[in-house]
């Protein structure tokens, strides 16, 4: 299976997972052209799984594009209860929901080892105000961002949450040319139930009968997607058209 880790790209060639290289590319804009926003990049990590990328309350000063590993977003309640708000891939963005109030709302949290790209928020918001590419994407990313909530709307099945929380890791492995049907899940079965608002039981009980019925293959974390139809099929209704 491909490693998740993004080459750090070449003086022309953008790195394999680039938050901004499509944008850049298909407006016309070359890696020499936007040697500004090279410069607004510092790579950062290795974080191990479990070490905060940046905490509830902190500063809001920039955003982290992931380059390598699994993050997940969490908020924590005075009780110490964690309500799991999302899980970000290699060339996803993490950090976009603490434009306002200019602190961070929720902990970043490496679910194994993580890389990240962060570039600085005032340097960027300059250089997008230049740079109308750059301008759009962030605006696509900040819509999409807002939407990610999808997966937990409505009165939906255990079945239709899985199978649409299992097409959308697939389809957001494809963007960045990883595989669509064979993945590591990164997250826990207790993390996947606390995002998608159901019991770990229930969410075992549910790839069990998916296994079953040869819809996936399941072994540890290790997941091959069998029957991308037949799941697509069941999360339908949670899935975008």
């Amino acid at each position: 299976m491909p490693s998740s880790i993004a080459d750090d790209g070449d003086e022309t060639r953008f790195c394999g997972t680039c938050a901004f290289s499509s944008a850049c590319i298909a407006a016309g804009y070359d890696k020499p052209e936007l040697a500004e926003l090279q410069c607004l990049v510092e790579h950062v990590g290795p974080f191990c799984a479990g070490e905060h990328i940046f905490r509830t309350g902190d500063p809001f000063r920039a955003i982290f594009a992931v380059r390598g590993g699994t993050v997940k977003t969490r908020m924590v309640d005075k009780d110490g209860r964690e309500q799991v708000l999302g899980f970000y891939l290699p060339g996803e963005v993490i950090g976009l929901n603490a434009i306002y109030p200019e602190r961070f709302p929720c902990d970043a949290v490496a679910l194994d080892t993580a890389f990240f790209c962060r570039f600085s928020f005032p340097a960027m918001s300059a250089l997008a105000s230049r740079v109308p590419a750059v301008q759009q994407h962030l605006f696509r990313m900040l819509s999409k961002e807002l939407g990610s909530a999808s997966l937990l709307a409505g009165d939906h099945s255990a079945d239709e949450r899985v199978a649409a929380f299992l097409m959308d890791l697939a389809s957001r492995y494809a963007a960045r040319g990883f595989s669509a049907t064979h993945f590591h899940l990164s997250m826990s079965r207790g993390d996947i139930a606390n995002y998608l608002r159901l019991a770990a039981e229930t969410v075992s009980r549910v790839l069990s009968r998916f296994r079953a019925q040869k819809l996936i293959q399941i072994e540890g974390r290790e997941l091959h997607l069998l029957d991308v139809p037949g799941l697509r099929a069941i999360g339908q209704a949670l899935l975008p058209d």
